[in-house]
């Protein structure tokens, strides 16, 4: 896993209510490609492979909120993935056992960014 010591840091001063449950998502996510990337953008933790996938809404303090930028013209199989906007979609985890049940379904959707990139 190529994990950012500039992701850590930042994780570790914004002392979010759900860190634990965020690090579960960032390590699900950067562990289901050995490609994958990390960096803060947009002042939150930003996943990307040839190009920027997703980004956490740090501002969400119920819920982990993962939105992928581009999410509409993933397939979504799994049906992770909400929203109707033009491009993102949005997945949102309440807490550690949701995002335990569904992360094989998030490996899912970064595998398909993933093959939609590689074509």
């Amino acid at each position: 896993m190529n994990t950012n010591p500039d992701v850590d840091e930042y994780l570790d001063k914004k002392s979010h209510p759900l860190t634990p449950e965020i690090q579960k998502v960032r390590e699900i996510v950067m562990s289901a490609h050995p490609n994958m990337e990390e960096t803060i953008k947009w002042s939150s933790p930003t996943f990307m492979y040839k190009g920027n996938m997703a980004s956490f809404f740090m501002n969400a303090k119920k819920h982990v909120s993962l939105m992928f930028h581009k999410g509409a013209l993933l397939p979504n199989k799994c049906g992770l993935l909400s929203g109707d906007g033009k491009e993102g979609r949005v997945a949102k985890f309440s807490d550690m056992a949701d995002i335990e049940n569904h992360q094989d379904d998030l490996k899912s959707i970064v595998l398909e960014w993933v093959e939609m990139m590689d074509q």
